[in-house]
């Protein structure tokens, strides 16, 4: 009785690592994968794969997506992630305050979720004239320091799906390649810049890191252009100051 009993834990937990196992390598992808890619992932037969997928999909744990790109990450999983966000706005609250004390700037922290970015907490500025965005506001990838430091930090696949698909919905004709640059710059320097490209007058400083559960954040100062020049190297000094702070603690 008790050897029955023992296989049978011991068969639960080897599904829950299977599932976890899947909702890792979904993790990964932002337009969805396919059974057969998620089983070659995971090296497990396809027919096991299906047999878990179907079951977090009935807890919406995992979605088709919407772009025929096979299985993504659902929303019961942002529900989950929304009940310990407080952690990373908490962890976040104090540095984006020391960030606005040294250079007087608006900070925000933003997530990286699906096909944009989702302002999670703001500091406001000392300054006059400054910068707002309301928490829960979506921003764009390609035109935001925050999307673009995220971009860069995914595999360059990834990145030029969410680009072109971006691109794509707004009818936007750019060259790609002048982007993939860009983000090239942005892996080396780590900081991106968003030049009057989201809206006209404000200009923004941004970086981008990983958290505890493997979420893409982006730490940015946004500034009415009219002053960005004056601010910029105290802005990016700051910054990579506060980059180099988080690395630390998510390393």
């Amino acid at each position: 009785m008790i050897e029955k009993e023992d296989k049978k834990d011991r068969s639960g937990i080897q599904v829950i690592s299977r599932a976890v196992a899947i909702l890792h390598v979904l993790k990964e992808t932002q337009s969805g994968m396919s059974l057969g890619k998620i089983a070659e992932q995971v090296s497990l037969p396809r027919s096991t794969v299906q047999r878990i997928t179907s079951a977090l999909a009935e807890e919406k744990l995992v979605i088709t997506d919407a772009n025929g790109g096979g299985l993504r990450l659902g929303p019961e999983l942002s529900a989950l992630a929304g009940a310990a966000q407080y952690n990373i706005v908490e962890h976040c609250r104090l540095l984006l305050t020391e960030l606005t004390q040294k250079t007087g700037e608006t900070t925000d922290l933003a997530v990286m979720r699906g096909i944009g970015m989702v302002f999670l907490d703001q500091v406001p500025g000392t300054h006059r004239l400054t910068t707002v965005s309301q928490v829960g506001e979506v921003f764009p990838l390609t035109t935001t320091a925050n999307g673009k430091a995220c971009l860069a930090h995914l595999p360059e696949d990834e990145a030029i799906k969410l680009i072109t698909n971006e691109w794509t919905r707004n009818g936007i004709q750019s060259d790609l390649a002048v982007l993939m640059d860009e983000l090239e710059e942005v892996r080396a320097k780590g900081l991106a810049y968003d030049l009057d490209e989201h809206s006209r007058g404000v200009s923004a400083i941004g970086f981008a890191f990983t958290d505890w559960s493997g979420e893409l954040h982006a730490i940015s100062v946004p500034v009415p252009s009219s002053r960005f020049a004056k601010q910029q190297s105290v802005i990016e000094k700051a910054l990579l100051e506060t980059s180099a702070n988080i690395q630390s603690t998510f390393d």
